[in-house]
């Protein structure tokens, strides 16, 4: 996968010009062919697009608009082609700020504007790379971090602790890089991000084959990444972390792990938790699983070896993963039995399993940085993206299927969409949500999984599980029914923070216990004594409905490479978050998540931990978070 491409000239003839245009969204395609040519005239204000039509495949444009911008965009590339197809000089910063400024509605504020650029990193150039070298601040002083996981935070934090010059020790568990996507490779596994979203702003690429990738095609990327950045010998593979100790003597962290050669301790300044919130499957606490006679798995560790061909097979849950895997099961097996306690729902997006059309990869060959604005684009529609749309009206009720007028009407949407796909009542009344939309993960769809629950050789069961038999699963009406598979896709323990680690801080205190299942965390990353320990996807950091959440890591791994910063430039040897600190920041957290749809209503939700406080999301929108992770300020800790 190549990172930074240069243009290919254009020697196409005009027809293959405008076909390479046409469907491609309008606002990226605008700037970025501005970009490559010099020529802001085509950005015009009558095609400023309007980000407040998040969910029009146009976004916002008429047909006519539509059509008029690809063909000011084919024009200039024509002229482009003509001139000899030299890309223009970088812009300025008038012209940056007007091509940023388009893409973002039209305006963009002075604090906003520096956040688009970081996100751009428009013609290779990484503006949130550390522009501070350890030894220049501390030459006589070697300050050690160990980072526990080599997924996507493990990866993104130990690149930029690299870049300062900072040592960095990498323990991941498994024999290879990629985390969640290393480990969740079911039948389907894909991102539900656009990937010029859900990738590195450092790191770009217009090769993408499709607009969401398959779990194989990730797990390349940040092979890739690993191998470009250099990171591959620091990382300790087949090791896994199972205790990390604070010693208050010489502020320093033993590391405890197990590899192939046994148990060993590892000394480190400061320690880097990457092993995010999705990575321990979660088992449905459900009598006799243990009883079942047939081949039974978690679809986290999916067992490939296992023949579901002809057979009779049950699949538990239907979220996320499950819509994913379900339509490959269902063209295997002889029947399949899908067992739903909530109905997720769905969101309608074509493209959703589509490869790259031959005129996109045209277009990303000749304009490779139209990858980039695309990437601007939809962070500047899903900065604030759906959140509107799930904030609570204190006045409106009831409120058990909306919170709002907003709500009401994308309840209104999905509803028609749901009555398009599933004609049949019967079903339709199973497969219809009885909640607020976005009060649990909201589940994309092209029409594939609706298809698949109206095949004949396919049930959906909504009556609840008594108990798991030896020979299938027993309802809550008394029914058995047989199975020769069990197949759980019921999802991760995500309010488990950390686990199985055990982590002991400042005089002896205990992670684990100091939580007692209620995880919180000062921005997500640092917990009072528990000096130089950060977090990374750590509590409410997750991204519901706005955003991608390499975006959060890219933000916890600048905030943690500038407090390794205020470690050497100080000469201090650590930094414990202050009790009062922590404490306000998280009334301010489940203050702003009581005002979401996923606060307010009680459908059962992984957003939630087991004393229904949401644990895992962030309220707010995506500049919030990026102002609070610039920098650590020095008064929020206790610096030793």
């Amino acid at each position: 996968m190549r990172f930074h491409p240069d243009p290919e000239p254009i020697t196409d003839d005009d027809a293959t010009i405008r076909a390479g245009v046409a469907g491609v969204p309008v606002a990226p395609l605008l700037a970025a062919v501005a970009h490559l040519t010099g020529d802001t005239t085509i950005l015009r204000d009558e095609l400023v697009p309007d980000l407040t039509m998040l969910l029009d495949p146009e976004g916002g444009y008429t047909p006519e608009q539509a059509a008029a911008g690809r063909e000011l965009a084919a024009a200039a590339l024509i002229r482009h082609r003509d001139s000899g197809s030299k890309p223009a000089a970088p812009p300025d910063d008038v012209h940056l700020r007007r091509l940023v400024a388009f893409v973002a509605g039209g305006t963009v504020d002075d604090d906003y504007l520096p956040l688009l650029e970081e996100e751009l990193a428009l013609d290779g150039t990484d503006l949130r790379a550390p522009r501070w070298r350890a030894a220049e601040l501390a030459p006589q002083r070697e300050l050690r971090v160990g980072i526990v996981g080599a997924g996507m935070s493990g990866i993104a934090v130990a690149h930029r602790l690299r870049q300062a010059g900072v040592p960095v020790v990498i323990f991941e568990k498994n024999d290879d890089v990629g985390g969640t996507w290393l480990e969740n490779d079911y039948p389907g596994c894909r991102v539900d991000v656009p990937n010029h979203f859900y990738s590195y702003s450092f790191a770009q690429s217009p090769d993408w084959p499709q607009f969401h990738s398959t779990q194989p095609v990730l797990l390349d990327y940040f092979r890739a990444c690993v191998d470009q950045f250099d990171l591959r010998d620091s990382i300790r593979f087949g090791t896994e972390v199972t205790d990390a100790r604070w010693r208050d003597d010489d502020q320093r962290w033993d590391v405890h792990t197990n590899d192939a050669d046994g148990p060993a301790v590892h000394e480190v300044d400061v320690l880097v938790s990457a092993v995010g919130q999705l990575n321990r499957p979660l088992m449905p606490d459900v009598a006799g699983i243990e009883s079942f006679a047939g081949p039974w798995f978690h679809s986290a560790r999916w067992e490939h070896d296992v023949d579901l061909d002809g057979k009779r097979v049950a699949v538990l849950g239907t979220g996320c993963s499950a819509v994913q895997f379900l339509p490959h099961v269902a063209e295997r097996a002889a029947h399949l039995t899908i067992y739903q306690r909530t109905a997720p729902w769905l969101l309608p997006v074509p493209v959703y399993q589509d490869d790259l059309p031959e005129t996109m990869r045209w277009l990303l060959r000749h304009v490779p940085d139209f990858a980039r604005w695309d990437r601007a684009f939809i962070f500047a529609r899903t900065q604030e993206g759906l959140l509107p749309l799930a904030t609570v009206d204190p006045a409106w009720e009831p409120k058990d299927r909306s919170v709002s007028a907003a709500n009401d009407m994308l309840r209104e949407l999905l509803t028609a969409y749901i009555d398009s796909v599933v004609p049949d009542g019967e079903l339709r009344s199973q497969v219809l949500p009885g909640y607020p939309p976005v009060a649990k993960r909201v589940v994309l769809d092209n029409g594939v999984y609706p298809a698949m629950l109206q095949r004949p050789d396919v049930t959906l069961e909504s009556t609840g599980i008594a108990a798991i038999t030896p020979a299938g699963v027993r309802t809550v009406d008394g029914v058995d029914h047989e199975h020769d598979v069990l197949i759980y896709g019921t999802g991760f323990q995500a309010s488990k923070f950390l686990t199985p680690m055990r982590v002991l801080g400042t005089r002896g205190a205990d992670l684990h216990g100091r939580w007692g299942g209620d995880a919180r965390a000062y921005l997500g990353l640092t917990v009072p004594d528990f000096p130089n320990l950060f977090l990374m996807y750590g509590p409410n950091t997750n991204i519901v409905i706005n955003g991608s959440i390499i975006y959060f890591s890219e933000c916890e791994a600048n905030y943690i490479v500038e407090s390794v910063r205020l470690l050497l430039e100080t000469g201090l040897q650590s930094m414990d978050c202050r009790t009062d600190v922590h404490d306000a920041y998280n009334e301010r957290i489940d203050a702003g998540n009581r005002t979401r749809a996923w606060g307010c209503s009680d459908v059962n939700s992984w957003y939630k931990n087991e004393f229904g406080r949401v644990a895992q999301n962030w309220p707010f929108n995506l500049l919030d978070y990026w102002k609070q992770t610039r920098a650590p300020v020095a008064s929020d800790y206790e610096m030793r």
